[in-house]
């Protein structure tokens, strides 16, 4: 690993410590070393801590920083936000080199951080772990360039795509899954406990979590961050429920602390006024011609909200509809080694996709255990704008 390389690292390392305490803006670590080679200043961008990582780091370095090396993941910014510029901050500290991973997605910055750095004479190198940075803030890049949420559908299942057995009390056939809380058939759990464990740190990484009420009258799911992770803004718990038939005992109810977001499209007025005194968010939202929620106009909701990132578990109903609707940006699917066959809940219902076959790209396949999973880019988030 060439010293460049270990930096940049380093870099990314501070940059993830920032998932769960950064969002709506994205990760960024960043590394001071001075003329020597030294680390000598270090920063994470956090939301609350206002400051920029390249900034914490050069204040940290302090006159060290004068002939050093800026290693960062992100393109220093050139406007100004909260914060003044950090490309004029680098110039000012007598940065002699920037070594960062990529380009800022954010169409105020997209090369002009770059730019200013080089008309004060610093050099500036840029690709050195590329794809790890890109995938690091795909969401924040969905999320800058068209305001709305990078959407991942997340699911568990076995290898012949069944979602939920049949014989489980409760299911209704074809909208209902378990795989909310780890995949749970009848009383046991599809998938195991490593699998189960990384659906945490999925959760961890998202802004909100999306499920059908059919969902919810199945399994009775929390839909929380139980990583153990610290985060700035609790993970916001979206239920969508078209007649309000949500339970005033379920679990999510039970627990909602300002951090439960249920959206219906055709509703009583009662129903309404018992959730509202309970202390729920209860949105109207547009709905298709079946009458079900719109995921268009779920996803422009959410972008309103400040959401970069989305995590879908929902039932067979709701991934048919998220996959129809052309709003999913890639898909994280968890397989255990087994079939359950005829009369199980498939992973999909409720939509044709005939004419609308989901390519799914830039697949990686993990491993937990016993099990496996898949994940891919329905589109990639850096190009979807619209």
């Amino acid at each position: 690993m060439t010293t460049d390389e270990q930096y940049m690292r380093r870099a990314l390392d501070l940059a993830r410590a920032g998932v769960g305490l950064v969002s709506p803006n994205p990760a960024v670590g960043a590394v001071v070393v001075d003329a020597s080679g030294r680390e000598v200043g270090a920063g994470t961008h956090t939301y609350d801590g206002v400051k920029h990582a390249e900034v914490l780091a050069l204040e940290q370095a302090g006159h060290a920083s004068r002939g050093g090396t800026l290693y960062l993941n992100l393109e220093p910014c050139s406007h100004r936000g909260r914060t003044g510029p950090c490309a004029d901050a680098a110039i000012a500290a007598g940065i002699r080199r920037v070594v960062c991973s990529m380009q800022d997605p954010n169409p105020r910055v997209a090369g002009q951080g770059f730019a200013k750095l080089r008309d004060a004479g610093i050099a500036v190198q840029v690709g050195v772990f590329e794809a790890e940075a890109k995938k690091l803030n795909e969401s924040f890049a969905k999320y800058i360039q068209s305001g709305k949420p990078l959407v991942t559908l997340k699911s568990a299942m076995t290898l012949d795509g069944k979602i939920a057995d049949a014989s489980k009390p409760g299911v209704e056939p074809g909208c209902a899954t378990p795989a909310t809380e780890g995949a749970r058939s009848g009383y046991h759990w599809i998938t195991g406990e490593i699998a189960r464990a990384h659906v945490q740190e999925l959760r961890h990484q998202s802004d909100a979590i999306l499920a059908g009420v059919g969902t919810v009258l199945a399994d009775d799911p929390l839909l929380t961050d139980r990583s153990g992770r610290p985060r700035r803004r609790k993970l916001l718990r979206v239920i969508l429920d078209s007649y309000l038939r949500i339970p005033l005992t379920s679990r999510v109810i039970q627990t909602a602390d300002n951090d439960v977001l249920v959206l219906h499209s055709i509703a009583e007025e009662q129903p309404r006024r018992a959730l509202e005194a309970k202390g729920i968010r209860v949105q109207q939202i547009a709905s298709t011609a079946d009458g079900r929620p719109d995921f268009a106009a779920i996803i422009k909701r959410l972008g309103e909200l400040e959401i970069t990132s989305l995590l879908i578990e929902g039932g067979a109903l709701v991934n048919g509809a998220a996959l129809a609707s052309g709003e999913g940006d890639k898909v994280f699917l968890y397989y255990a080694p087994k079939v359950f066959g005829d009369g199980a809940v498939p992973f999909i219902a409720g939509e044709s996709l005939h004419g609308k076959a989901q390519c799914v790209q830039k697949l990686e396949l993990h491993r937990f255990g016993e099990d496996f999973a898949v994940e891919g880019y329905l589109r990639d988030p850096y190009t979807a704008s619209t």
